[in-house]
Formats: C-alpha cells, sequence, structure tokens
C-alpha cells in the first residue's frame, strides 16, 4: 500500500476512535444528565463518523485499489491526493472545534462555512483525481 492511501486509513481509524469517544460521551450525558451543553457534540460525532471514518477510508481504498493512471504515473497527480487529505481534514477539525464553540458562545459561524468550503473542496478534487482512473476496458472478441 503506498503512503498517500495509509494515510487516509490510518486517519480514517483514528476518527473512528475520536467519534466513538465523542459519542459515548454524548450517549452516557443522555442517560445520565450530566451537563445540557454536551448534547450539542452529537452533530460532531456525526461528522467525525461520515466524514472522518466513513469518507476518508472510502478515499483511501479508492486510491489504493482502483486501477493505474499510466505506467508513469500510477496515481495520477498526486497533488490532489494530498490537497483532497489536506483540505478533508482542516474542515473537519475546523467543524469539530468549532460547531459546538459557535452554539456555546456564538459569533463562530464563519469558520463553519469555511469548513463546508473546504470539504465540499476537497471531495471534488478527489473525484477530479480519480475519474481518469475508472477506465473503460474494451473486451475483444
Amino acid at each position: 500500500m503506498y503512503i498517500q492511501a495509509r494515510y487516509f486509513i490510518r486517519t480514517a481509524l483514528i476518527y473512528l476512535l475520536i467519534a466513538f469517544l465523542v459519542g459515548g460521551l454524548v450517549l452516557i450525558n443522555q442517560g445520565l444528565q450530566l451537563h445540557n451543553r454536551i448534547g450539542v457534540l452529537l452533530p460532531v460525532f456525526y461528522h467525525l463518523l461520515m466524514v472522518g471514518w466513513a469518507t476518508q477510508l472510502i478515499c483511501g481504498v479508492a486510491l489504493w485499489m482502483f486501477p493505474v493512471y499510466s505506467k508513469e504515473q500510477p496515481r495520477g497527480d498526486e497533488r490532489l491526493g494530498w490537497f483532497t487529505y489536506g483540505t478533508l481534514n482542516v474542515g473537519l477539525l475546523l467543524r469539530a472545534f468549532f460547531e459546538p464553540l459557535h452554539i456555546w458562545v456564538g459569533g463562530w459561524g464563519w469558520t463553519l462555512a469555511l469548513s463546508a468550503l473546504l470539504q465540499v473542496s476537497a471531495i471534488w478534487v478527489f473525484v477530479i483525481a480519480i475519474w481518469p482512473r475508472v477506465k473503460i476496458r474494451s473486451r475483444k472478441g
């Protein structure tokens, strides 16, 4: 497995652990009613799980397993993969940190917009990077 796919997959595993720590905290709070502010972490749990774990794992496996682009550049332009990795993670971390802060104290909505822009950009660039590797093979008859 090449390094870029490893980064995506290992980071996805880290997000899986963090997501279930946050989710566990939310569930414990629902049962014990520790603090009413903990409930706002539920969207953070979902984002860590779906963007951090699922999306990042899918990207890593796709980069690893999809057919090669060419002999000279088997993975295509790897800068696109690194751009995807960076913007997806920065966007997710912004969301995970500032969404609860925005709800608790207000005034951080712009960080959520920036987070969304980064995550959407990451996925668009990922599709651009992986699209040429989905080739139609001609069958000889």
